[in-house]
């Protein structure tokens, strides 16, 4: 560790199974893949120098994003694309390959951790280099068991609960999350720090779609995320079919973008046939950042119909461009989308209340102007820079703490 106990100059992170150099929407590419990225650049703009160790499936390599930012891919564990189930079984096998590849690496002052994997890697590599832990979840086993009714392994649930008892410190992306880890992990909430996430506010922005053409009653509505029953697509899928059927005085389209993810995958394409929408719904792969926020600049409104999200990334670029969201009231959505403000919250997963509101919208077109121009307002105070800095925080407070721990423990104490 550095004589610094409050400014950390380096910082590991660890994020095992999924790459910040991945496009985002499809595999286990998501929001934390951005979210790993933008903190690491924002860091690295303050003077903070960022390694990056990810699990690689093939070859070990090491790629420079920027100066001061590097995404190392540490072969470990057999060969080729592990899911989040079978690397489970190999985290010793990665935590020893991460120690031997890092012998020639500076010394880190803190180590960030992401998701359940990485933190139990963390907490390894935590002991061997005698520098603090900083942990954070993304996304919880018993969160998504109860708001999505989703199975997750004991192996999961396991490891979140140890990393809630031993990690130096947690970050949480909302209040919420914090009372989560309190009373669903017993976590120790005077370890808990909120590090919200931000939006690259240079790439998302209001600006006008020149391939629009506006008329009475259209809206034109974006699913951006991965093909997953979890993220709902399925619901405005179900939601068009009725509006078809019951409103055809509406013209509302959805543009899906993404590919299809997770062991249970969802043909959407199925129930697009299924519910005689073929003609309303438009699908694009995963695309770049600077082409996703042309396409939420030509949306009427961004939807995010999720059944568990621990934020809501898309949901915030999608305001910075200046376009609404309509999304479900569930996690972190809540706080990234300001009902009857910047856009609209949806209770659960009815497909007709999810009509209701689509309708309600297209139907209003002065309200989807105030409601995007707000939105604009609201994105613009939430860059990154306010994230690195939280960020900077807990790791100084992890730093903090565990130097005076020493201290408590030496024998001249």
């Amino acid at each position: 560790m550095s004589d610094s106990t409050s400014h950390p100059k380096r910082i590991a992170m660890i994020s095992l199974h999924t790459s910040p150099l991945e496009q985002p929407g499809s595999g286990d590419a998501g929001g934390m893949n951005v979210y790993i990225r933008h903190l690491a650049l924002a860091l690295a703009e303050r003077g903070v120098c960022v390694d990056v160790f990810v699990r690689g499936a093939s070859e070990t390599r090491a790629v420079e994003m920027v100066p001061g930012v590097t995404c190392h891919e540490v072969q470990a564990g057999p060969a080729g694309k592990l899911s989040k189930e079978e690397l489970a079984e190999h985290l010793q096998e990665v935590s020893t390959a991460i120690l031997r590849y890092a012998q020639d690496l500076a010394p880190y002052d803190a180590i960030h951790s992401h998701y359940w994997l990485s933190g139990i890697v963390g907490l390894q590599l935590r002991e061997a280099w005698q520098v603090p832990l900083v942990h954070t979840m993304h996304t919880m086993g018993k969160v998504k068991k109860l708001s999505a009714h989703t199975e997750e392994s004991g192996a999961r649930i396991r490891g979140e609960m140890l990393l809630s008892k031993q990690a130096d410190r947690l970050t949480a992306n909302t209040p919420d999350e914090v009372e989560e880890l309190v009373h669903l992990y017993g976590a120790d909430a005077q370890t808990l720090d909120v590090v919200e996430p931000g939006v690259d506010l240079g790439i998302f922005s209001p600006g006008v779609c020149e391939e629009r053409e506006y008329g009475p009653n259209s809206l034109r509505v974006v699913f951006a995320g991965r093909i997953q029953r979890l993220k709902g697509p399925q619901i405005l899928v179900r939601a068009l079919g009725i509006l078809a059927r019951d409103r055809p005085d509406l013209d509302v389209k959805l543009s899906v973008i993404g590919a299809r993810s997770g062991a249970k995958e969802l043909n959407l394409q199925k129930l697009v046939e299924a519910e005689a929408v073929e003609h309303l719904v438009r699908f694009s792969l995963p695309m770049p950042a600077v082409h996703l926020a042309e396409a939420f600049r030509c949306a009427d409104v961004v939807a995010v119909p999720s059944y568990s999200e621990s934020f809501g990334l898309v949901a915030l670029e999608a305001q910075a461009c200046g376009t609404p969201v309509l999304a479900r009231r569930v996690g972190g959505l809540p706080y990234a989308v300001q009902d009857g403000r910047t856009g609209i919250l949806v209770d659960g997963a009815d497909p007709a209340a999810w009509a209701v509101a689509l309708a309600k919208l297209a139907a209003d077109e002065p309200l989807r102007r105030i409601l995007g121009r707000q939105a604009a307002e609201f994105a613009a105070e939430h860059g990154w820079e306010q994230t690195a800095a939280a960020a900077l925080a807990s790791y100084s407070g992890a730093m903090l703490s565990r130097a005076k721990g020493k201290a408590g423990n030496s024998p001249a104490a």
